[in-house]
Formats: C-alpha cells, structure tokens, sequence
C-alpha cells in the first residue's frame, strides 16, 4: 500500500511542478527556469543528507558509469516537460508523458534492462498500453 501512496504522490507532485516550472520559464525562460529548479533541487538534497543518510558517496565506483546520468536525464525531463505544457495543455502533456513512461518502463521490464527483473511483455500488457494511447488521442480531440 505504500507504494502505491507514495506513486499517487509522485505523480501528484509531477505534474504540479511541471506547471509550475512551465509558468516559471514563461516569467525567466525556459532555460533559466531549469537552470534554478535544477540548483534548489541539488541544494535541497545536499541538506536533506544532514538529516539522513543511507549510503556513502565512496561507492560510486563500484556503479555503473551510466546510472550516474540520472542527473543529466533530470535536465532533460524538467526542460522537456517545460516546453510540452507550453505548447499542449498541462493535461494532454501529463497524459503523453505517461504513456511514455509506461512505454519505456515496460520496455525495461521486459529486457530486464539495468538490472531490472525481466518481466515478460503479455498480451493484456500490450492491450493496456494501446487502450492508454488510444484514451490520449480520444482525450486530445
């Protein structure tokens, strides 16, 4: 049940702040607004780790040199996300980004990619993603 909790919140959580940041670049511009969303996020994580910490940056070499790109890919999300609400409405933005993610999360579970448990593709998968992107386009009409 947590999980579920803590997603519901996430999701929540996204698509406020890419209409925030959306309306933010409006007022600073794109870039600048990614360049301030990105530094108070670092800030904010760096003080959270006064309060917990839970591993230990000496580990780093003993990663992958690609999961280290997640902060690269950070860059790429907000800023994309920030130019899609500005040209789409926040809701048929939000909805093809989802269908993305479910998309490419399954793709990874299905390759089993970065270590993720291989959990094959079904055909009730497969309908499930298509009755996603078939609701976006009904939603975009």
């Amino acid at each position: 049940m947590f999980g579920i909790l803590i997603s519901i919140l996430a999701g929540a959580a996204m698509s406020v702040q890419g209409v925030m940041n959306t309306r933010l670049g409006e007022g600073i511009g794109a870039f600048e607004a990614n360049a301030f969303v990105q530094a108070t996020a670092a800030a904010l994580a760096a003080a959270a780790l006064i309060f917990h910490r839970d591993g230990s940056f000496s580990a780093l070499g003993g990663v992958p040199w690609y999961y280290m790109l997640g902060g690269a890919l950070g860059l790429v999300i907000t800023l994309t996300v920030m130019l899609g609400m500005r040209v789409l409405t926040p809701a048929t933005a939000v909805s093809i980004i989802l269908v993305s993610q479910l998309l490419t999360a399954g793709a990874i579970d299905a390759l089993g990619l970065m270590g993720a448990e291989r959990v094959p593709l079904t055909w009730s998968k497969a309908a499930g993603a298509a009755l996603m992107i078939a609701g976006v386009i009904i939603f975009k009409r």
